[in-house]
């Protein structure tokens, strides 16, 4: 469990005192946070870009040295951790199991001591959640989930993001998901239960998301006025609106399974069809890499209806965000 550091920029936790409860905790799923801290999130996120529109990027990471643990290949969690680390004044590390005695068998529980005697922020993307809370528990700097087989919270802040930036707000706006219930999946899920949004996953059978956290997001949801639907018809799901959103059919370690999903997904194919069912201006919504032909069609994915690569965009400005957050205190800086 990361302890707080009182020292360091207290200019962010008094000017949004949404987040300043955040200071110094693990930023792991979205579940832990409340609506007020992922609303203030999101403040955050929006002054942070604006700023760099203008080249007026704070050093609120000045002195800060961040580690970035990746078990899994990364194109923009890689680049977006290691841009918004430098545009704020820090340093980063980044480190493979190749460069780390983990690939030799030393624990989780002493990696994460040795290295919160040398990191302020350690950010891990990696196959088990279960890892990534582990490192959580024994370390005593903040821990940010940068992907894992449950949940990718940071994904599903700057999905929720774009949509604010949109649609100009997100109470009442109706996300409809289609394809495999994953950790994008889950953590979209919560995002809009908790800032009042109305959420449909449409999977097929045998891949619809978790049911513990279905019904976590359901209550929620009951809080802000928003909804979650878990459906099969990628059509009902589809209709009437705000915004479509797909992801790949076949993630990282399943390629044994990828004809098998290939054939249940294909009727949940991102298509023009399928949005022509959405409310018109419906955003297009895809967290990439994207594979066309498969689970989103070019045809919309590069439609004037496409926000996909401010998606992508923004998970530079929201990322810059949590680790401020988590890195501010009350305190003298």
């Amino acid at each position: 469990m990361s302890v707080a550091t009182s020292w360091r920029y207290p200019e962010i936790a008094s000017s949004y005192p949404e987040i300043a409860s955040l200071a110094g905790r693990d930023f792991l799923t979205l579940a832990d946070l409340t609506s007020a801290e992922i609303w203030g999130l999101l403040a955050v996120s929006r002054d942070l870009k604006a700023r760099h529109k203008t080249r007026r990027d704070p050093a609120l990471l000045k002195g800060v040295v961040a580690g970035l643990l990746f078990r899994k290949p990364s194109t923009r969690t890689r680049v977006s951790f290691e841009a918004g680390i430098l545009q704020l004044g820090g340093h980063s590390l980044f480190l493979t199991d190749r460069d780390l005695q983990l690939s030799r068998g030393e624990s989780i529980r002493d990696t994460a001591a040795v290295l919160s005697s040398y990191l302020d922020l350690l950010v891990v993307r990696t196959f088990a959640h279960a890892e990534v809370e582990e490192l959580a528990h024994y370390a005593t700097i903040p821990v940010i989930n940068a992907l894992t087989d449950r949940f990718h919270p940071c994904q599903a802040l700057a999905d929720v993001f774009t949509i604010w930036e949109e649609k100009g707000d997100l109470r009442g706006v109706t996300l409809a998901y289609l394809g495999d219930g994953n950790n994008v999946a889950h953590s979209l899920l919560m995002a809009g239960a908790k800032l009042g949004m109305k959420v449909r996953v449409a999977s097929p059978p045998g891949y619809a998301p978790d049911a513990q956290i279905v019904e976590a997001a359901r209550a929620a949801a009951g809080a802000t006025g928003g909804s979650v639907e878990v459906l099969e018809d990628p059509r009902e799901a589809a209709f009437g609106a705000d915004c479509l959103y797909t992801d790949v059919w076949t993630s990282m370690g399943q390629e044994a399974e990828a004809e098998q999903r290939r054939r249940a997904f294909l009727p949940y194919q991102l298509n023009d069809e399928l949005l022509k069912l959405a409310r018109p201006g419906a955003l297009v919504l895809h967290c990439l890499p994207a594979h066309y032909g498969e689970e989103i069609t070019p045809s919309v994915a590069y439609s004037p209806q496409s926000a996909i690569f401010t998606q992508a965009e923004n998970r530079l400005h929201v990322q810059k965000a949590i680790m401020a957050a988590l890195l501010s205190g009350t305190g003298e800086a």
